[in-house]
């Protein structure tokens, strides 16, 4: 059983930075795509950034591109979202997901078996 925890949510003015952290617990780390989805309320989960097993591909949504950065080190088992000139509506609980399937960067949610419990993000104003 692989277990996800995220840490590093919080509160952050607009125009700032914030970095989440997400570490995963199982022996050695399966090698498969990582990524961070966030739901706002009201709203429905979607994808904010994925990487591949070796981090040579990326994936970012367009809403997020140029803002954010995605990045794993698979001795620590980790992969961070560091997140840059954070705007309100990035405010959201924010998962981290790890696929069963594929060793590719995906949008999809659906290509992602594991999840955290989720972080809040809240983007002041």
């Amino acid at each position: 059983q692989v277990q996800l925890v995220e840490s590093g949510g919080g509160v952050v003015q607009a125009g700032g930075s914030l970095r989440l952290s997400c570490a995963a617990s199982e022996r050695s780390f399966t090698p498969l795509a990582m990524a961070w989805f966030r739901q706002a309320p009201g709203k429905e989960i979607e994808s904010v950034a994925a990487i591949s097993w070796m981090g040579s591909n990326t994936y970012f949504a367009d809403s997020v591109k140029g803002r954010f950065t995605i990045s794993r080190d698979n001795d620590k088992k980790m992969v961070v979202l560091q997140m840059n000139s954070a705007k309100p509506e990035d405010t959201a609980i924010y998962y981290c997901a790890r696929s069963q399937t594929t060793i590719n960067a995906s949008g999809s949610s659906r290509a992602y078996g594991y999840w955290g419990q989720g972080i809040q993000v809240t983007v002041s104003s």
